[in-house]
């Protein structure tokens, strides 16, 4: 019998009011936590905190970059240091 792995996903949450918002998610996996946009998945942290970026999607507007903040708890400018400093991976997650 095959094993099913255990994965959850929540809504995330606005900072302002603490309410669940739309099209913003959080997936946990064995192998770490990803955040999803919509259908598209923005970034992922592995087990070991290695943090990877949709290079392409990451980005992509203000709401994403608004919970992409709140998923890694960086913000803008910490983030394209972390790239530029090639601590973050920029790959395609999709």
């Amino acid at each position: 019998m095959k094993t099913i792995k255990k994965i959850k996903t929540y809504s995330m949450s606005s900072p302002r009011t603490g309410n669940p918002v739309a099209n913003q998610f959080e997936i946990y996996t064995p192998e770490g936590k990803y955040f999803q946009s919509y259908r598209s998945i923005i970034a992922f942290v592995d087990k070991f905190g290695q943090i990877m970026l949709d290079e392409y999607y990451h980005n992509y507007s203000r709401t994403t970059s608004k919970y992409l903040t709140q998923f890694l708890d960086m913000n803008t400018k910490e983030r394209t240091n972390a790239i530029k400093n090639k601590e973050i991976i920029l790959t395609n997650l999709n």
